[in-house]
């Protein structure tokens, strides 16, 4: 019950989002599409600093590497080196997942708002597309909801793909499993949230298709800063060899220069 007291306030602010946006004409549906299409508008700054973020850890990433193969078998001592190293170099580990956890008051209030609406039917259509017969249902509860759900998973997906750039491979696989582990969840949700899910989704990847060509990749050092955490250089490589298999041959050092030898020259016999 106090929960529910403490985001009351939640779902009135969204369910009169949607009310002043069904007011101008907008169908419920696209309500949502449209209110999803705003948040993500107003997330552009935290989105910019989530790309930046990502570059800067993109190019601290052989350093952080190093110190992972260093402190690899003490976690303790690894963690706090990493932190070091992210306060010495201005890194924020957080500013890629900000996007993600501002979209969860508008999750919530979504959720408490289609409820209401399944209880209490506002005036008007709450279908989609004449595809979805109702956003307020289950997503189960109609065959058009497994569809929804198939686009759910591919833009999942697709939006991990563009923003995985910098993840640890175990991390990556771990992106891509995530959607079919949340498949059962989400089929308990709303069909409005799931909407609004794939409508963020479809963004995601439209924004990652938009970054990649306007913003440069950016280059890994040739040569990584060192620190005094920094494991030392391994020795140089053996010398390279020739076209034959054989090892080039060593300079031979020019000989020192002795006295000048002396020539005999034989004596003419005289004529008689």
């Amino acid at each position: 019950m106090i929960v529910a007291g403490l985001l009351t306030p939640l779902e009135h602010l969204f369910r009169h989002i949607l009310n002043g946006l069904h007011h101008v004409g907008i169908p419920w549906a696209w309500s949502i599409v449209v209110l999803t299409v705003i948040v993500r508008m107003l997330l552009v700054p935290l989105t910019v600093k989530q790309i930046h973020s990502m570059q800067n850890m993109q190019r601290h990433a052989p350093q952080m590497k190093e110190i992972q193969k260093k402190y690899k078998g003490d976690r303790q001592k690894l963690n706090e080196e990493l932190m070091k190293f992210y306060r010495e170099n201005n890194i924020n580990p957080a500013s890629s997942c900000l996007p993600l956890l501002a979209q969860i008051p508008v999750f919530i209030g979504l959720y408490y708002t289609l409820n209401t609406f399944s209880k209490h039917p506002p005036a008007g259509n709450l279908s989609w597309l004449h595809f979805v017969p109702s956003i307020a249902a289950h997503v189960t509860h109609h065959w058009s909801g497994y569809v929804l759900l198939t686009v759910y998973v591919a833009s999942q997906l697709a939006s991990t793909y563009f923003m995985s750039g910098t993840m640890q491979q175990s991390q990556r696989i771990l992106m891509y499993v995530l959607p079919f582990a949340f498949i059962f969840v989400i089929a308990r949700f709303p069909t409005g949230l799931v909407l609004y899910w794939m409508t963020t989704n479809l963004w995601t990847v439209g924004q990652g298709l938009i970054t990649r060509r306007l913003i440069p990749k950016t280059p890994l050092p040739s040569s990584p800063k060192r620190s005094s955490r920094t494991p030392p250089r391994e020795p140089p490589p053996p010398p390279p060899v020739g076209e034959d298999g054989a090892k080039p041959e060593a300079p031979v050092a020019a000989a020192t220069p002795g006295p000048p030898r002396r020539v005999k020259r034989k004596k003419k016999k005289a004529k008689r």
